[in-house]
């Protein structure tokens, strides 16, 4: 009977203990279930804050010749740095490396930083072709294009970093009146150079943008040169089409290109007035500007949108394509302004 007894006893010890390991189970499941649903609202909540462009900021105007360019290039890469979330394209946890509209953004900022940085160090700064190099802006471009998604060793922005440090030391020297190692040529033929580089970007992301809802193109590489042949040969018509899942990312990158240059034409038009005027073509600048602006507003729809061209629903793509265009057939004309003007 005393077997029996210490029997039971133990089954129903056994059956406690199931039981409180079974609570203790239920308990830690709700716990994790409660810590992950937290996790995810503060990850969605980052998210959310972090996805959202800078506001266009105002040029600071300076009396010295390409300072205000200068000041302009670094406030921008200030701003990519630092702004909201800091710098995103090389995240690799949440919810940065599961964003993609900024980094987008980013990317076409970061092109345009790289474009005139190369355009001062090869040409903006130098008096000639045989001239020597300004040693802080080969640092600067050479700074800029380090890979744009490096998380460490070193990491993207250490090295975005080094070039704003190397465009501040040529900016310190450029205001120094009693330094000449530093100079700013502010000639027509100079700002031809950047403005082609200029034409060239923008052209390719309207083709990109116009390409959301499909296109027939004809092949014209040869046109113009019965002589000319190319590589390979590729069909005399074709069809284009921006795939569907890279259609916010080409509309994010033209954001972004369009946010930089907005801010390095109205640097322009303070450190090339003189310039302008005489060719009668601060006016056209003017208008190129215009043209960009409308490229900034705010974008209501939570998504962009890939309605057919004449569709019931609206076409991101198409529109922020139609900005580009106009601006650049502008940069067009103003380029054939300086020359002939």
């Amino acid at each position: 009977m005393k077997r029996i007894t210490e029997m039971k006893n133990k089954m129903l010890n056994h059956a406690a203990d199931s039981f409180r390991i079974a609570t203790l189970g239920r308990a830690f499941g709700r716990g994790t279930a409660v810590f992950l649903g937290v996790l995810l609202l503060i990850i969605a909540g980052l998210g959310f804050y972090w996805d959202s462009e800078p506001e266009l900021f105002d040029v600071d105007a300076q009396d010295i010749t390409g300072s205000t360019t200068i000041r302009t290039l670094i406030t921008m890469t200030d701003t990519l740095l630092n702004k909201r979330g800091g710098y995103l394209t090389n995240d690799i946890t949440p919810p940065g490396i599961l964003m993609d509209n900024i980094p987008n953004w980013e990317f076409g900022v970061t092109v345009q930083i790289r474009d005139m940085t190369r355009t001062l160090r090869n040409n903006l700064s130098r008096s000639q072709s045989q001239s020597t190099e300004d040693s802080d802006l080969v640092k600067a471009e050479n700074q800029f294009y380090f890979d744009n998604d490096s998380w460490m060793l070193p990491e993207t922005e250490s090295e975005y970093n080094k070039g704003r440090v190397a465009l501040r030391a040529y900016l310190v020297r450029l205001e120094d009146s009693k330094q000449q190692s530093a100079q700013f040529y502010a000639r027509a033929d100079n700002l031809q150079i950047w403005l082609a580089e200029v034409e060239t970007r923008i052209g390719s992301l309207s083709q990109r943008l116009s390409a959301s809802v499909g296109k027939r193109q004809l092949d014209t590489s040869l046109a113009g040169d019965e002589a000319a042949t190319q590589s390979t040969r590729v069909e005399p018509e074709q069809r284009v089409k921006t795939p569907w899942a890279e259609l916010d990312d080409v509309f994010y990158e033209a954001r972004g290109t369009t946010w930089a240059l907005i801010h390095l034409l109205r640097a322009i038009e303070v450190d090339f007035r003189e310039v302008l005027q005489k060719k009668n073509a601060l006016i056209s600048l003017r208008q190129i500007i215009r043209e960009l602006e409308p490229s900034q507003d705010t974008v209501w729809s939570p998504m962009i949108l890939n309605g057919s061209g004449l569709g019931l629903l609206a076409n991101h793509s198409l529109v922020m394509g139609s900005h580009i265009s106009r601006a650049n057939a502008a940069i067009a004309d103003l380029r054939r302004l300086l020359e002939d003007g």
